[in-house]
């Protein structure tokens, strides 16, 4: 097993992998901007290197930076956490070259399956469900594929995620015009202009089922996440597990993932996201090779420490859990993303000092965050704040819970998302689990008319 790991993150991911660290007996090192020098995962960590400049292409997304403070504090492992360098090929070559071990899947895997039109023939050839599109990238003179799959298209970004380089069009008068759009963000977002083209799916739910696989061979699946509460493809609630799926669902949900795990011949821990219809027909999405930022509703339901997982996986050894261990659970989880935004001024970034801070706890409360009074938030990194997750008995406990928590919580010296989630969960039609990836835009109609 390793003595010593660095994070190559910041903030609440970066506590949150050295938790588990600590708990195992290992030392964490962490990596720090010049930005970022009072921020908590610097001072929760065993050792700590600065790594460069607060613009996160000369620190965080620096290989060269991240590697050197590997190699000077001596760590044999990397875990990337998620965002910044996790689903980078490069990045886990690099580790590979140096002689480190980089916590995830191999470079060959995080570019299959990172690159969304090739996720989707490896989908295929697992005999997953995918929705009509295009099998390669398209060029602008792409008239006939689109007319092929019949409109309303999607158009997304090969090499994306987070919701950049994506377009719907419903005519085919617009096609060219939001073309040229998609492809712009995604070059500018990944410095890959490629796109292809999905059947859009009207009033769709968002559903991804978390895995691990080992270096053995054996995989296991775990129970699906709903995250179809989101603006803009940016997810802000996740729960677990979806109230629109039943036992005989979520099997054959799961049986997908480790389907597709086996014939990308995956090795770590992973993400399968599908969209599912009204008739509960549901499709491949794409693959994220990283930990999700949602995860902990899933270690709430199952009682799993996902990073440990990635630990022992990268360390050579067999998975902890079986197939049927994996896929068990208990009660109910939801995840609230609480950002620095303003919802009243359409979700505007909000700066600031942190001047007051109170949080919620007692029974089924966890809060991930690197938050505390007096911290100043630096502007170049995400919005971010804090996951508030509540665990519950049943899905109306969760929500219960969920109320009064977001109730206690208080924030002050900067506007938060915490009001949208009171929200949301005060609405009738989550309280009912009736929702989709639209839900949002018609919840915040009439609020942002009543701000």
């Amino acid at each position: 097993m390793f003595k010593k790991i660095l994070v190559a993150n910041r903030g609440e991911i970066a506590i949150r992998v050295m938790r588990t660290l600590r708990e195992m007996g290992i030392r964490s090192v962490a990596v720090y901007s010049e930005a970022d020098r009072s921020c908590l995962h610097v001072r929760e960590a065993d050792e700590a290197v600065c790594i460069g400049p607060a613009v996160a292409r000369e620190s965080y997304l620096h290989i060269p930076a991240v590697i050197s403070a590997a190699k000077v504090t001596g760590a044999e492992a990397i875990h990337p956490g998620y965002g910044f360098l996790s689903e980078n090929p490069a990045f886990s070559a690099a580790c590979e070259s140096n002689g480190i071990v980089f916590i995830g899947p191999s470079p060959r895997a995080i570019d299959m399956l990172g690159h969304k039109a090739s996720a989707r023939k490896i989908a295929m050839k697992g005999g997953i469900p995918v929705t009509p599109g295009t099998k390669n990238c398209v060029t602008r003179d792409c008239l006939k594929e689109a007319e092929k799959i019949g409109f309303p298209i999607m158009i997304k970004a090969a090499a994306g995620g987070g919701g950049k380089g994506i377009r719907i069009v419903r005519e085919k008068s617009a096609l060219a015009h939001e073309f040229e759009m998609a492809s712009s963000e995604a070059k500018s977002a990944f410095n890959n202009g490629d796109v292809y083209f999905e059947k859009y799916i009207e009033g769709p739910r968002h559903i991804e089922v978390q895995f691990a696989r080992d270096s053995r061979g054996n995989a296991v699946a775990f129970p699906e996440r709903d995250c179809s509460i989101q603006r803009r493809h940016q997810k802000l609630l996740e729960e677990s597990p979806s109230p629109a799926v039943n036992q005989k669902l979520r099997e054959r949900l799961e049986e997908a993932a480790v389907r597709l795990a086996d014939t990308a011949e995956y090795v770590g821990v992973g993400t399968v996201e599908f969209l599912m219809d009204k008739e509960r027909n549901f499709y491949f999405m794409e693959v994220n090779t990283r930990l999700q930022v949602e995860h902990p509703v899933t270690e709430a339901i199952t009682r799993t420490d996902l990073v440990r997982e990635q630990v022992l996986i990268a360390a050579g050894e067999k998975l902890s859990l079986s197939r049927n261990r994996a896929s068990s659970f208990d009660g109910h989880a939801i995840e609230h993303r609480i950002n620095a935004e303003d919802f009243t001024r359409n979700f505007a970034p909000s700066l600031g000092r942190v001047e007051e801070w109170v949080v919620p706890g007692g029974p089924g409360i966890r809060l991930d965050t690197h938050m505390y009074q007096g911290y100043k938030l630096p502007l170049y990194y995400d919005s971010m704040l804090a996951k508030l997750v509540v665990w519950g008995p049943d899905r109306a406990a969760a929500i219960a819970r969920s109320r009064r928590a977001l109730g206690e919580f208080r924030v002050g010296g900067l506007s938060t998302t915490i009001d949208v989630h009171r929200l949301i969960v005060d609405s009738p039609e989550f309280n009912a689990g009736d929702v989709d990836t639209g839900f949002m835009e018609k919840l915040l109609a009439p609020a942002a008319v009543k701000a």
